[in-house]
């Protein structure tokens, strides 16, 4: 009897210790430990400087695109208020940052106006175009101007996933285009709950 007991708290530590170690899945694709996408120097709306470090405590979503998108940016916008609904009074816990990649035409009062219209919480921001060339570097986005065909008309073609940051500042998850608000709460939740 007594090897028995002794075996089954064998079994019940064994069974313990992998639950502790077994690894968090996520809806998006985890890129916990990547070397880029490690910060920005941007300005906000009002012109305030910004960094990653300003959100630390939150889980921030980053997404690159700019006011004149026919069609991705303002869906992962609207995707994003949904999410946001979703998460009730955990939305005070998440910050969602729209960077431009067209500060010629997305001013700070244009991008004042458009952002947050999508969500109040929503934080738009832009730099001069070295600022925005090197935040896309780092972060790995792919950006290129497509001349229209009336004169001084264009678009961009972009990188169209959002990035995941955790509150402790890390960058954990690379969202692709379309992903369902409820997947995307799912991850978020995950996040807030320290995985």
């Amino acid at each position: 009897m007594p090897h028995a007991i002794t075996r089954l708290a064998l079994v019940l530590v064994l069974l313990a210790l992998a639950a502790c170690s077994s690894k968090v899945t996520f809806n998006a694709t985890d890129i916990t430990g990547v070397d880029w996408g490690r910060d920005f120097h941007l300005r906000d709306s009002t012109g305030k400087p910004r960094q990653l470090a300003d959100f630390r405590g939150k889980v921030v979503v980053v997404f690159f695109g700019y006011t004149h998108c026919p069609d991705v940016c303002p869906t992962t916008l609207s995707t994003l208020r949904t999410v946001m609904d979703a998460l009730g009074t955990d939305a005070g816990k998440v910050q969602v940052l729209f960077v431009t990649l067209d500060p010629e035409r997305d001013t700070p009062e244009i991008l004042a106006q458009y952002v947050p219209a999508f969500y109040p919480s929503f934080l738009g921001l832009t730099g001069d175009p070295a600022q925005i060339a090197a935040t896309a570097k780092e972060f790995k986005v792919f950006y290129q101007r497509q001349e229209g065909k009336a004169p001084g008309s264009y678009t961009l073609d972009h990188t169209a996933s959002s990035f995941v940051f955790d509150p402790a500042g890390r960058l954990r998850l690379y969202v692709s285009p379309g992903q369902s608000a409820e997947k995307i709460v799912e991850d978020l939740r995950r996040l807030l709950n320290g995985a």
